[in-house]
């Protein structure tokens, strides 16, 4: 019996999860879960990359010491990447939430206006993006010696192989892929003076890089919420939120949609396997996570959602709004925003709540005018698929059939990816 390996880290956690077939019926394991997380470092956020990649090896290790693995692949999130100086890491390696990017987006802009960038990529607007990333990277000098350029899943499984390869599905979130070649956009490379040689072929979910400890390495939809879309068992297409740190609505279509109406409602084409993704990052539990880090770390999430829904508070907020993206105190944070302070602590979570089942009923309300189809389901994965008072909420705002499936979607892709091969 064939084993596979999925390591899929997000922004607060990862898990190792070993898949295989049985009597046809897809079986998984979780072997291994860490912590992971930004610190401070010289008042920036950043990543602590050499942690992560002992935690990708202990997990490996554990893995193999119980199952005959076939294969393996690393999957994270986007737009965060490491540089190299041939073999060594270009420290440090910032993190999204860092505020770096603030002081280049509108030199960025003013060589390439925002409409222009989006009529090249169809990539929506995040200050964190890649494209911004890099620019302030040449601002700083950081790129006069970079030889490579790795996404974080490319450089862990750099670490573990020695082969250096860029995959499609995490490169579109950069906001540098011409979403008519698929491929790097040269002229946008140019235009804003980034060295040619750091942006090379770009490889389909499925190439073996080389081998771990006899184990084959390769590369999965590398992007998490690529792999989660992957991992959705639905028919057809239809809407979808991947819901953790973020929430990332959409749908699946032939051709990426880059009109007027995209780029304003901020709508982003991303690489699927054989499929666009239209969809868009909004909040997500990030603003749940850091409520409970500053009002009440020591209580159970369960019981959060509990007295959430059991308050009366009915005040909401903009969840997407950008004071929420990276406060010091959530708590303050909501309090700035909302007119009527809540008076019980569960009533901030109750807030959240409400106030993200809105943002969706608005995403979708875009979405479904931007492509001209009316959905009637609503599949929901990732940690927010186990949240039932959230589910209901988002049910009853955007009229939907909500079908949550509280399953580790993103593993599930991530192991499609390595059975296919």
């Amino acid at each position: 019996m064939d084993h596979y390996l999925a390591i899929d880290i997000g922004a607060s956690s990862g898990r190792h999860i070993v898949g295989w077939l049985e009597d046809g019926v897809l079986q998984t394991k979780e072997v291994y879960r860490f912590d992971n997380g930004v610190r401070e470092s010289g008042g920036h956020l950043v990543w602590d990359i050499e942690h992560l990649e002992s935690k990708v090896r202990k997990g490996i290790d554990i893995a193999m010491s119980e199952f005959d693995l076939k294969s393996l692949s690393i999957d994270t999130w986007g737009v965060d990447y490491v540089l190299l100086d041939h073999d060594a890491a270009i420290l440090p390696v910032y993190a999204y939430r860092d505020h770096r990017t603030e002081e280049v987006i509108d030199e960025v802009h003013s060589l390439i206006p925002f409409e222009e960038l989006y009529e090249h990529t169809g990539c929506q607007f995040q200050p964190f993006n890649s494209i911004y990333q890099l620019y302030d990277d040449k601002k700083r000098g950081r790129l006069d010696h970079a030889t490579d350029f790795l996404m974080i899943p490319e450089y862990l499984m750099y670490r573990l192989t020695g082969a250096k390869k860029n995959e499609f599905t995490n490169a579109t979130t950069m906001g540098l892929i011409d979403h008519e070649t698929l491929d790097y956009d040269k002229d946008l490379i140019s235009r804003l003076g980034f060295p040619e040689h750091l942006f090379k072929k770009l490889y389909q979910p499925g190439e073996v890089l080389g081998e771990y400890k006899g184990v084959k390495v390769v590369l999965c939809a590398t992007h998490d919420t690529a792999s989660a879309v992957e991992g959705i068992p639905m028919e057809g297409s239809e809407l979808y939120i991947s819901s953790g740190t973020w929430s990332l609505l959409g749908v699946k279509t032939r051709r990426p949609i880059t009109d007027q109406g995209s780029m304003k409602a901020n709508y982003s084409n991303e690489g699927g396997i054989g499929y666009n993704r239209y969809q868009k990052n909004i909040m997500g539990m990030w603003i749940v996570n850091e409520l409970q880090r500053t009002l009440c770390p020591q209580t159970d999430i369960r019981q959060i959602v509990v007295k959430a829904e059991e308050s009366a508070y009915e005040e909401v907020l903009d969840a997407n709004d950008p004071s929420l993206l990276s406060p010091d105190n959530m708590k303050d944070a909501f309090d700035a925003l909302l007119e009527n302070k809540p008076e019980d602590t569960y009533d901030y979570f109750r807030c959240a709540y409400k106030s993200l089942a809105l943002s969706y009923k608005k995403a979708i309300e875009e979405l479904e005018g931007n492509t001209e189809t009316k959905y009637e389901k609503l599949y929901i994965v990732g940690g927010g698929a186990k949240n039932n008072f959230l589910n209901k909420l988002t049910e009853e705002a955007t009229g939907k059939k909500v079908i949550a499936l509280p399953i580790e979607a993103t593993a599930l892709g991530n192991l499609k990816v390595q059975m296919s091969i």
